[in-house]
C-alpha cells in the first residue's frame, strides 16, 4: 500500500486523506531509561537506502537513511508509464510496477550502484498484469526475488495475482467480497496479506474489522477464500505480516502515546516479544520488511515512517522500498 494512503486502512474508507510519510527522530529529551532502551534499540545494520516513487509518479528518489539526502539524480519513469508501487527485489534491486494508460500493470526493475547510485532501469520482459493498480493496491517481491505478488481492483473487489519474474507465468486468486488487501508478505510460497473487510455503515463504505490471513501459492488458484485465517489483529492494530520462516507475525499496534512492533505466535495467536517501541501517539498502517525480512519500516498513521533510527524526509513521495 502507499504512503500517501495507508492511515485510511485505520480510518475507514474515507475521501481527502493525504498522508505524509518520513522517518522522523524523537526530539523529546530522553530519561536514562528511555536513553537505554534508545540505544539498545539502534540497528546500524539496516538498509542504507530507502527507494521513494514520486507523487507524480514520473520519477524514482534513492535518499540515504542516515542523512536523508538524495543519492544522484531522480530516474524518470519509461515514457507512456507512471509508477505506481514499490517492493525490495533482492541484491540492491528494486521491482517498481506502473500503469501505461491501457489497464494493464506492467513492471520495471532499478538497480544500485553499491554507493546508492541509481545504475539503470529496465522493463521485466514478458511480466503484467491485467486491471487497475489503484492507490489501495499492494506490491511485494519474494525472498528469493523469483516471484511478485500484485494487488489489483475491479471496484471494492480485489485479485492478487502471483508472477514469475524469469517467465511471466501467473496464476491468480479473486474475491467477490468487498475488502481492501494490505500488508503483502512473503514466507517461502506462503503469501499472507490483512484481510480488511468493507460493510455499509451509515451509507458509507467502511473497513469493520482486520484479519491476517495466508494463502499458499503452491496450492489451487482461483477463489481467494482458499487462503485461511492466522489470526484477529489485536485492538489498535490494522498492520501485520509473516516471519520469513511463517512462524512469526510482527503486529504493528498503536496504543496511547507508544507505537509498538510485537511478535505473536503465528500457531497459537499469543503475544512474545517487542521488537521496539517508540513514543509516538501513531497506529502503524503498514509495515515494510526489506529484502532480508529482518529489518522493519512501519507507516504511522499520522503522516510517519517509523524505524528505531534515522530520519528521511519523504513527503514528496506515495510509496516506498528499503
Amino acid at each position: 500500500m502507499p504512503l500517501g494512503v495507508a492511515a485510511a486502512v485505520a480510518a475507514g474508507i474515507g475521501g481527502g486523506v493525504d498522508l505524509v510519510h518520513r522517518f522522523q527522530e524523537d526530539d523529546d529529551k530522553p530519561t536514562k531509561a528511555s536513553a537505554k532502551q534508545a540505544s539498545d534499540q539502534q540497528d546500524t545494520s539496516g538498509p542504507r537506502y530507502v527507494v521513494g516513487v514520486r507523487r507524480t509518479g514520473t520519477a524514482l528518489v534513492v535518499r540515504e537513511v542516515k542523512t536523508g539526502r538524495d543519492v544522484g539524480p531522480p530516474v524518470a519513469a519509461p515514457q507512456g508509464q507512471r509508477f505506481r508501487h514499490i517492493a525490495a527485489g533482492g541484491e540492491g534491486t528494486y521491482v517498481v510496477s506502473a500503469v501505461n494508460g491501457r489497464r494493464k500493470v506492467v513492471f520495471n526493475r532499478l538497480r544500485l550502484d553499491s554507493d546508492g547510485t541509481p545504475k539503470d532501469l529496465s522493463t521485466i520482459p514478458n511480466v503484467t498484469v491485467d486491471g487497475a493498480a489503484t492507490a489501495w493496491s499492494d506490491l511485494a517481491v519474494d525472498r528469493n526475488g523469483d516471484r511478485l505478488a500484485s494487488v489489483t481492483y475491479r471496484g471494492q473487489t480485489g485479485r492478487v495475482d502471483v508472477v514469475s519474474l524469469a517467465t511471466g507465468e501467473r496464476r491468480s486468486w479473486t474475491t467477490r467480497l468487498p475488502g481492501r488487501i494490505t500488508n503483502l508478505s512473503w514466507a517461502g510460497s506462503t503469501l499472507s496479506f490483512v484481510w480488511n473487510p468493507i460493510r455499509t455503515v451509515n451509507g458509507r463504505p467502511t473497513v469493520v474489522g482486520h484479519q491476517l490471513r495466508r494463502l499458499d501459492t503452491a496450492g489451487p488458484a482461483g477463489d481467494l477464500r482458499v487462503s485461511r485465517a492466522v489470526m484477529k489483529l489485536p485492538k489498535g492494530s490494522v498492520s501485520a505480516i509473516l516471519s520469513p520462516d511463517g512462524r512469526t507475525v510482527v503486529v504493528g499496534v498503536g496504543q496511547g502515546s507508544e507505537l509498538t512492533l510485537q511478535t505473536y505466535s503465528s500457531a497459537t495467536g499469543q503475544p512474545a516479544q517487542v521488537l521496539w517501541k517508540r513514543p509516538q501517539d501513531a497506529t502503524p498502517a503498514r509495515i515494510f520488511p526489506d529484502a532480508t525480512g529482518r529489518h522493519l519500516l512501519a507507516v504511522g498513521d499520522d503522516g510517519r515512517l517509523y524505524a528505531r533510527g534515522g530520519a528521511v524526509p519523504a513527503q514528496d513521495l506515495s510509496d516506498a522500498a528499503w
